[in-house]
């Protein structure tokens, strides 16, 4: 009997919740809801989910910060979000932080089942497809290729490396090739993400602990520094860690020793300490929640990746990337974009970077049902305005709508003119005109 896909719904409002966990299951899957979101790490700990629906406002912790929370634990666990108090904001950060489809109440229950079943009939990854690209740097950007020399040259050295930038924009990766292209590239890589480990368990995390230490210290455990040695330790958001860690760290960079947590032994720890930000450490030092010294002995060497906006170049060979990975992953043979897909994947502002538009590209391959991707196979937010003042990418694209455009859209709604001109935010005698200029009568 094949499995049921187990889906958590996360609801502050029990009845929406319930309601939405009996249509579920009476679907075939295995749903339950929650409405309390400061639960659902501890949940998610003791059971194993296909699939999460979460609302967007909710008392205690908003669904943005679960998303973030939940993805900084398991990238990979799709999400849904809802929400009964619609914006294209909320919808583009949603979709920044990983979520693979944004949802206004009251949802439809076809169409919510349709992005259901759309999604966990895809869940299956082909092993290794996406680690054997894992260290792929597609770039035209100067800037890039020359952070790329300087990392290459960097790698070979046991020099400490602070790498800098927005949320997405591929520090982690870069923190893959310094370690790879190592002499320490035989052992272990140990990756440590600051802001997703609670405080009072980030000192056990780093330098573990000895039996009977606190509470739950059942036995002894060895910490990331300890297991990192002769290796390399990377430390993710380390601007989201406590002076009280820092202190510790700036400790292990200068005399390359530690202590567990509750012994009194000294651990030597030959580790290289890579580290990774997305906010503003100058700042912090001014605000006095970073150290200055901690800071200059993390950075002798500093690279400050460019967000994506200041990348435009590098956008289409990206989507192109991860359109042949996700091709891969999910048997599929889609050959392009449309060109109406392109212009918009162009004029976005990818406020995720690197990540928001390959999850955007992930999700369009999984309901892509053609050779070409198309604007209906993109989350609506990217084809709407971002706010009142923003420039609305389709109205300013169809100023010249040029035969492809007009082809495709009638091609969506099977000839029907009225449909077509709605779509492209035209009037129906504008339309005539056009197709009759471009012989498309």
């Amino acid at each position: 009997m094949p499995k049921q896909n187990t889906i958590l719904i996360v609801d502050d409002e029990e009845e929406y919740g319930i309601s939405v966990a009996k249509i579920l299951n009476s679907r075939g899957y295995s749903a339950q809801s929650i409405k309390d979101p400061l639960k659902v790490s501890s949940v998610l700990n003791n059971e194993n989910y296909d699939l999460l629906i979460m609302d967007i406002k909710m008392p205690g912790m908003s669904g943005i910060d679960l998303l973030k929370n939940i993805k900084n634990l398991n990238k990979d666990l799709p999400i849904i979000m809802v929400t009964g108090f619609p914006s294209i904001e909320n919808a583009v950060t949603s979709m920044k932080y990983g979520a693979m489809n944004f949802f206004t109440k009251p949802i439809k229950p076809k169409d919510l089942l349709n992005e259901i079943s759309k999604i966990l009939s895809h869940k299956e990854r082909y092993n290794n497809t996406e680690e054997s690209g894992k260290e792929t740097i597609i770039t035209k950007s100067t800037e890039m290729l020359n952070i790329m020399a300087n990392v290459r040259k960097v790698s070979e050295t046991n020099a400490p490396v602070l790498i800098l930038g927005e949320s997405g924009t591929g520090k982690e990766l870069i923190a893959n090739i310094l370690h790879n292209n190592s002499s320490r590239k035989d052992n272990n890589f140990v990756k440590v993400n600051c802001a997703a480990i609670p405080e009072n368990l980030l000192e056990s995390e780093l330098f573990g602990h000895e039996k009977g230490a606190f509470t739950d210290a059942m036995r002894r455990k060895k910490g990331k520094f300890e297991l990192a040695d002769n290796g390399t330790i990377f430390l993710d958001e380390i601007g989201d860690m406590s002076q009280t860690t820092q202190a510790k760290i700036l400790r292990v960079l200068q005399e390359k020793e530690f202590q567990r947590v509750g012994g009194n032994n000294v651990i030597k720890t030959d580790a290289r300490l890579i580290s990774a930000t997305n906010k503003d450490l100058g700042s912090l030092i001014e605000e006095g929640l970073f150290r200055e010294d901690l800071f200059y002995r993390l950075s002798v060497v500093t690279f400050e990746l460019p967000p994506l906006r200041e990348r435009r170049n590098d956008i289409m060979p990206l989507a192109s990337y991860f359109l042949d990975l996700y091709n891969r992953f999910y048997r599929k043979s889609i050959s392009s974009f449309s060109d109406v897909v392109k212009m918009i994947l162009l004029r976005h502002k990818w406020p995720g970077n690197i990540r928001e538009l390959k999850n955007c590209i992930e999700r369009a391959v999984i309901f892509c049902e053609e050779n070409v991707i198309h604007t209906g196979d993109l989350p609506a937010q990217y084809r709407e305005k971002e706010n009142e003042n923003a420039i609305n990418i389709l109205e300013d694209l169809y100023r010249n709508l040029s035969r492809d455009m007009i082809s495709e859209a009638l091609k969506r709604f099977k000839g029907n003119k009225q449909k077509t001109s709605e779509y492209l935010n035209i009037t129906r005698k504008t339309l005539y005109n056009k197709m009759k200029k471009l012989g498309l009568e």
